[in-house]
């Protein structure tokens, strides 16, 4: 079981499910791209990886780094070189493919050979983790978001917002308010624990310094100091209630993306695995491990894409 349609598919005129010799899995984020290559008959042949995906970070970025883990896979497949697009038809789950402007950046720069299929990393999530079955999934790793599939094939996002004003309870999240922590120990106005003076080594600890290290931060800077926090949590009240929040905001995406808390619910990131103790009971009874990942899910996007929605 599988939604009807995909947030984006593009076929080339050739396509049919015996011409693509390889498939292409991705998992993209805002830290890393992950790619599995598989024959055409499902078999996986290797992985690669190199660095962020995430198309809020840039299109041409994002193609860069596939290029990259699609030529570290080959290597590790022992093919002499990495597949020619024409060969290929690749499912993509990116962060911010959500965002119509961002996924028509990435579509824009996609090589016309290639049959792609361009979705969300939570959509390749969901499925992955769940073998394309009614599902939930909440991911938390540089940035958040969760996502379901009910029995219908309907679909539901909750999160996802993006590290400027979302994103609750990820890693981006939590260094800005380790941020936000250490301007306001400089301040007087939070007690000056081990964590603010975490954050002051990285930034030099004067006002001037974290000022400018704030405003020249991106998504992944943020995201750096969140093992700061993990770090301090049991010498820093401060620490501890950042994670506190930072659980609790899980437990509301994870609530309003399943309201009828029926669903299974699987967890997927760095951040989600180290919360996971502290979520609700009601939510750790209902949690289940992953069939699959994000790689998984978008190699079931092509399987479907193949399949179900080839030009006559």
């Amino acid at each position: 079981m599988l939604p009807a349609a995909p947030r984006h598919t593009r076929l080339p005129r050739w396509s049919a499910t015996g011409r693509a010799r390889y498939w292409l899995g991705v998992d993209g984020g805002g830290t890393q791209t992950r790619l599995r290559l598989a024959e055409a008959t499902g078999r996986v042949l290797a992985e690669g990886r190199a660095g962020p995906s995430a198309l809020g970070q840039g299109a041409d970025q994002a193609w860069r780094h596939i290029q990259e883990a699609l030529a570290e896979a080959a290597h590790g497949a022992g093919l002499p070189e990495a597949p020619d697009w024409a060969d290929c038809a690749m499912g993509a789950g990116l962060s911010g493919a959500g965002v119509p402007a961002q996924a028509q950046a990435f579509l824009a720069r996609a090589p016309l050979a290639l049959a792609l299929t361009l979705d969300t990393d939570g959509h390749a999530g969901v499925l992955g983790a769940h073998g394309a079955q009614p599902g939930a999934l909440v991911i938390a790793g540089t940035g958040s978001v969760a996502e379901a599939l009910d029995a219908e094939g309907q679909r539901r996002t909750v999160g996802g917002w993006g590290w400027l004003n979302g994103d609750e309870g990820s890693g981006a999240w939590l260094g800005k308010a380790a941020v936000r922590h250490a301007q306001r120990a400089l301040d007087g106005r939070d007690r000056t624990g081990p964590l603010a003076r975490a954050v002051w080594d990285v930034t030099s600890g004067r006002p001037d310094a974290l000022l400018d290290w704030a405003l020249e931060a991106q998504q992944r800077r943020f995201a750096s100091l969140a093992p700061l926090v993990f770090a301090h949590e049991h010498e820093d009240p401060a620490a501890q209630a950042l994670l506190a929040d930072a659980a609790q905001e899980l437990a509301v995406l994870a609530g309003a993306v399943d309201p009828s808390r029926q669903l299974p619910i699987a967890w997927s990131g760095s951040i989600a695995d180290r919360l996971a103790p502290r979520l609700p009971p009601a939510l750790r009874v209902r949690s289940v491990a992953p069939q699959g990942d994000a790689m998984a899910g978008a190699l079931l996007m092509v399987q479907h894409t193949l399949l179900n929605e080839m030009p006559a």
